[in-house]
């Protein structure tokens, strides 16, 4: 028998507690892992409360991240309510067994902690490995801060075994500046936190001998084209199901989660577009820039990076002069990723505002409100030109010489 315990009402947690108490309060059947920094305290944790007895679930370490997500997938066909976590290069051995993930239709649960891809080996945060699952057909959410890292981990439990979905879900936070930094956290009573998520109704899972089902079958062209665009059909109607489960979070919690959010963009003629904790800079530099200069600057914070919301961004940008998207991963020879999937939502915007790139805070390099102020400016100054007068793609806060790669006609 498990033992149960309540909270406080209010918590000093960091990201990866947080996170970690979610997968107690959601009574995880198993978490198989391979701990990797910054996210191994998630699963170190849930050991802990499996080995003191708090819990029922089991706690299976492996020797790989690539073993961690096949034991997910075992347990999760098997019809328990699974998870883990991960980062960086553990992500990327995981990344493979991704695909196989989310082409099974099972609802598993990841926490990814961003951190930069090596080489250079480093372990601070960063989005590359986001951006490098973007394609695997798993939904993302992005947590802010610590408080988001546990309610969307626990949201995330109930859009992922939704019949209309059952569809795996990873929710990101960014490496150390949210997974080890103490904030007040509020969080629901396990009783509540149990009966928000509700109990895993399995479907199709492999111990149920009265009906036989085949995970992982072969197909080739006959219908392997079919069984994907039904995948991606599935992920794209998970979006009704995401806001209903967001919205009945608001109605338990009072705190309000949506797909797009938007802050100070009702009169905005410059905005930043962000993911992670540059939201927070960004809406402090936007205060503090409209009343010490009047520039109106907002923040668009896309909140569910798949699947990708096209209609919600345009909507939110719609009747913005000059849009600077953040990118906080290296390029690799092209345009931003995040740039590429804003600017597509944009392309059939009549209104068409200038869209900018910035590349910054790669490898954990801190991104200061005195940047984003920076950023704000040089959008103003783009939008009083009516055109780019600055290269498109720009690293900020870099140190040396400015880089500029793509040029723009300045005529």
């Amino acid at each position: 028998m498990a033992v149960k315990f309540d909270l406080n009402e209010r918590e000093v947690w960091d990201g990866n507690y947080a996170a970690s108490q979610a997968l107690r309060q959601a009574d995880v059947d198993v978490v198989v892992a391979y701990p990797i920094t910054p996210s191994t305290p998630i699963v170190e944790n849930y050991g802990s409360y499996v080995g003191n007895g708090y819990i029922d679930g089991e706690f299976v370490m492996v020797e790989s991240e690539h073993a961690a997500m096949s034991g997910c997938i075992g347990a999760s066909a098997s019809g328990g309510r699974v998870s883990t976590a991960t980062s960086s290069q553990g992500f990327a051995l995981m990344a493979e067994v991704l695909y196989q993930a989310s082409g099974m239709r099972l609802p598993i649960v990841l926490n990814v902690v961003n951190r930069a891809l090596a080489s250079p080996l480093n372990v601070r945060g960063d989005h590359a490995d986001m951006y490098l699952g973007r394609d695997s057909g798993w939904i993302q959410l992005g947590a802010f801060n610590a408080q988001e890292a546990y309610d969307l981990a626990l949201c995330a439990f109930k859009v992922a075994e939704d019949h209309a979905v059952r569809l795996p879900v990873m929710v990101h936070q960014d490496g150390f500046i949210t997974s080890h930094t103490a904030q007040n956290v509020y969080p629901l009573t396990d009783e509540g936190a149990k009966a928000f998520v509700g109990e895993i109704v399995p479907v199709d899972d492999m111990l149920d001998f009265s009906r036989p089902v085949t995970y992982g079958a072969q197909t080739e062209e006959d219908w392997h084209f079919e069984h994907k665009a039904k995948q991606h059909k599935a992920i794209m109607d998970s979006r009704p199901v995401i806001d209903a489960v967001f919205a009945e979070f608001k109605e338990l919690t009072g705190r309000e989660y949506k797909r797009v959010e938007s802050y100070n963009m009702e009169d905005a003629d410059v905005a930043i577009v962000a993911l992670g904790t540059t939201v927070e800079t960004a809406r402090v530099a936007a205060e503090e820039l409209r009343a010490e200069t009047g520039v109106k600057a907002g923040v668009v914070a896309i909140r569910c990076f798949r699947p990708f919301p096209y209609d919600e961004v345009r909507e939110a940008l719609k009747n913005t002069k000059c849009i600077a998207v953040t990118d906080r991963s290296s390029p690799g020879g092209a345009m931003g990723a995040f740039y590429n999937e804003v600017s597509a939502a944009m392309y059939t915007s009549q209104n068409r505002p200038l869209v900018t790139n910035f590349i910054y805070g790669l490898g954990g390099r801190d991104f200061s409100i005195e940047e984003a102020k920076r950023i704000y400016t040089e959008q103003q100054a783009h939008a009083d030109a009516g055109h780019i007068t600055t290269d498109i793609q720009q690293f900020s806060g870099l140190r040396g010489p400015k880089l500029g790669f793509f040029q723009t006609d300045r005529s």
